[in-house]
């Protein structure tokens, strides 16, 4: 008889490390607001897009990987102000992994629901992105 199969966690039930690890794995080993690759110098950290103190959840779908110098210069900043931030900059930040996760996020928060707090903020950014800011 073979050896009995643990389920894998679901994703609520992951701490901030495992999240991180899953993050990485879907979106890459680059920082999505500087695109350094992270490493021994470059160290990744979860990065909300929706940030906890405007109600983002700690969900996969509102996480995407950030070195700790753009995580902690971003602060509170909504994701579309950061972005352009990011241009005035010269990095370049990966709009689209940005828009795509957001878009994880409208679709999680639509299935799961909940997240009242958090549901202006995502509706601005996501318009904001639309328009091109």
């Amino acid at each position: 008889m073979g050896a009995v199969m643990e389920p894998a966690p679901h994703p609520a039930q992951l701490d901030r490390a495992q999240r991180l690890l899953v993050v990485l794995e879907r979106d890459g080993p680059t920082c999505v607001w500087c695109g350094r690759t992270f490493g021994a110098q470059v160290v990744p950290t979860t990065d909300h897009l929706v940030p906890r103190v405007k109600g983002g959840p700690s969900w996969l779908e509102n996480e995407v990987a950030s070195c700790r110098r753009c995580n902690g210069e971003r602060g509170h900043r909504g994701a579309a102000e950061w972005l352009e931030e990011c241009g005035r900059r010269g990095w370049p930040a990966d709009g689209d992994r940005v828009r795509r996760v957001l878009a994880l996020l409208e679709d999680a928060i639509a299935r799961r629901g909940g997240q009242r707090r958090a549901r202006g903020h995502l509706a601005t950014q996501v318009r904001r992105l639309r328009r091109g800011g």
